[in-house]
């Protein structure tokens, strides 16, 4: 299995990048049932969104807002998101204990990468590569 961190989940909705484009392109080569995201992703964003939203000053804004707030709740219908669950805080607990320096958010996201043994694709590389046993990758840069 292959879980998208929030930087590479964010940066599949972006169009116009090459490496959005590099990133769809391998994606595209997983069965459907192999790509996930989890719920820490999905938390990560929704906080952004509603902060972006809570700024918008016309109705024109508003509604622009929330047409691409809209295309990124259907791109989150489109995969499987993992859960923080017992195992996943068992994970996370045993990586607090080794005093990883990463944020808490990246520490769960790897935490649940580890209680699914999946691979973790991520652009943060500096900062996942410190994670004991996990595996991560970067597929948005040239291989």
């Amino acid at each position: 299995m292959h879980v998208l961190d929030t930087d590479l989940f964010s940066l599949t909705d972006r169009t116009t990048s090459h490496e959005s484009q590099r990133l769809r392109f391998r994606l595209s080569s997983l069965p459907e049932e192999e790509l996930a995201t989890t719920i820490i992703t999905f938390e990560e964003q929704m906080r952004g969104w509603l902060s972006w939203l809570a700024q918008a000053r016309s109705l024109d804004q508003q509604v622009e807002r929330y047409q691409r707030l809209n295309r990124m709740v259907k791109s989150y219908r489109r995969v499987n998101i993992l859960e923080f669950d017992n195992q996943a805080a068992a994970e996370f607990a045993k990586l607090q204990k080794q005093r990883i320096r990463i944020g808490t958010m990246d520490l769960k996201i790897a935490a649940i990468a580890l209680a699914n043994n999946a691979t973790l694709l991520s652009a943060n590389l500096g900062d996942f590569s410190q994670v004991p046993g996990l595996k991560v990758e970067d597929w948005s840069k040239s291989q």
